[in-house]
């Protein structure tokens, strides 16, 4: 007998039927002996109704008054899914996350967790209950109703098999599993079994929409075993944990791509001391994150080029800041481009084998696509190009390390 701990998102409790067909899928894993805990967010589009009608009576919105709101939402499934549970027979017992006391910071609308105390939880399941919570939300210390923020039912998820010490965490989707490459760029990308960690981490940073980032941080550092299903197709999805031995037998796990990036140039700015902050501290002041970087010092070591990209969403705002540092530095000028991408290759086996920048490269050459910039780490190598390759480039690279195979 395990302990699992099941979450499924706004689709897959999208209407009655699919919350009826999540019980059924509880009730699989009941009958074979395990114990179920499961954490539902609100259905398809309930969040956005919601804010919807905060916004209706005011649109400056009140965080703490905000999160009181849109906590009803996952109050409604786990409602539901317990009186489904009960309809055929089944112990059920919905919890909201102050009720199972999930202890929080108090930032609002994008609240950590701090502590969850699971003895309220451990004995409903010694007592055969099925135990619903909701997640994306919790309780700070002055018992204000908190949300998680971007991910949040995941996280919940997580953080409950973490603290439950569960042998496993699915987490239930739209989609079958990890894969090598975006399907709907790439038709031969193939459904990983097994993924580590560190690998999800950086497919989710790069692009990847399969899991939320923070979540997947919180099953690292736990040691929690991950798995990605689909809730509408049957399969073993995709197995998210620690390295093993036999990962390293594939050089790749798979392609990631973003689209969202924008690049800036500072053209001609005095090579002197701190340059480099003098660029990027505005930027960074301005709440900006700021993700590939490069500098390049003339010949005769007077001048650099300074090139750093951003999401796109803050492309404008990023240019109009370094016109003004432009001015102040006395550079020659500033360019930007906001039709890139990025695309990137991922895998631990890069650690052990060698030549996996060269093939890229080397594949990407052949294609007539010209690299713009390039950023690695231990286990990824990430290239800007010209946005209209995108495809031709995910495609190239996925065939280059035979991840069709």
């Amino acid at each position: 007998m395990a302990l699992i701990v099941q979450k499924y998102g706004g689709t897959s409790v999208g209407d009655v039927e699919r919350i009826e067909n999540v019980a059924n899928k509880v009730i699989t894993n009941r009958k074979a002996g395990h114990q179920v805990v499961v954490v539902v967010s609100a259905m398809s589009g309930e969040t956005d109704r919601l804010l919807a009608l905060a916004q209706a009576i005011n649109p400056d919105l009140h965080p703490r008054e905000l999160d009181v709101l849109l906590s009803t939402g996952e109050q409604v499934t786990i409602a539901l899914l317990s009186m489904a549970l009960h309809k055929q027979g089944w112990d059920a017992r919905s919890y909201t996350g102050a009720q199972v006391h999930i202890l929080t910071d108090n930032v609002h609308n994008k609240a950590r967790i701090r502590d969850i105390d699971g003895a309220r939880v451990k004995k409903d399941l010694r007592e055969g209950k099925v135990v619903v919570v909701a997640g994306f939300q919790g309780v700070d210390e002055d018992g204000n109703i908190t949300t998680l923020g971007r991910g949040g039912s995941d996280t919940t998820a997580v953080a409950l098999a973490a603290a439950l010490n569960a042998d496993e965490c699915q987490i239930f989707t739209d989609v079958d599993g990890v894969y090598t490459a975006d399907p709907r760029i790439e038709p031969r990308a193939k459904r990983l079994n097994a993924i580590t960690f560190e690998e999800m981490l950086e497919m989710a940073s790069l692009g990847s929409k399969v899991l939320q980032i923070r979540s997947v941080e919180f099953a690292s550092k736990y040691h929690v075993p991950l798995r990605v299903l689909s809730s509408f197709k049957e399969g073993n999805g995709t197995l998210i944990g620690v390295e093993e031995e036999k990962m390293e037998d594939a050089r790749i796990a798979g392609i990631a791509h973003h689209r969202d990036e924008a690049k800036l140039t500072i053209l001609g700015v005095p090579d002197q001391p701190g340059v480099a902050y003098r660029i990027l501290g505005p930027i960074a002041e301005a709440n900006i994150e700021v993700d590939m970087i490069i500098q390049n010092i003339s010949e005769d070591g007077s001048t650099t080029d300074f090139t750093f990209t951003v999401h796109k969403n803050d492309y404008q705002k990023s240019l109009q800041i370094l016109e003004t540092i432009a001015k102040d530095l006395g550079a020659e000028r500033t360019l930007g481009d906001d039709k890139i991408v990025k695309i990137s290759v991922v895998g631990v086996g890069m650690r052990s084998h060698a030549g996996i920048a060269s093939t890229m490269f080397q594949a990407l050459a052949k294609e007539g696509i010209n690299i713009q910039m390039i950023s690695t780490s231990e286990i990824k190598i990430s290239v800007v190009v010209d946005e209209k390759y995108l495809e031709l480039g995910v495609r190239t690279l996925h065939q280059a390390f035979h991840l069709d195979e």
